[in-house]
């Protein structure tokens, strides 16, 4: 299975949870070197916990399900 494919899905899995606070996360970009951009959006990207949600919700899912990945990091929504 294909990186991208595989990140979405844990992101299919963490988005029930975004969404019900108006928000969601979106796979920018997944580099060679397997670091990952994700870009928050609605509520997600001006929300005081987002650097929260990123680290111990999104992040923390993406390194447990796939363990090799590189830098994992969000841009503000309207970025890149």
């Amino acid at each position: 299975m294909q990186l991208s494919n595989q990140i979405e899905e844990v992101l299919d899995t963490i988005r029930p949870y975004l969404h019900a606070d108006g928000g969601d996360v979106e796979l920018v970009e997944v580099s060679e070197t397997k670091d990952v951009v994700l870009r928050l959006t609605g509520n997600c990207s001006s929300c005081s916990m987002s650097e929260m949600t990123m680290t111990a919700g999104i992040e923390e899912s993406l390194r447990r399900a796939i363990p090799d990945l590189g830098q994992i990091r969000a841009v503000k929504e309207g970025a890149l």
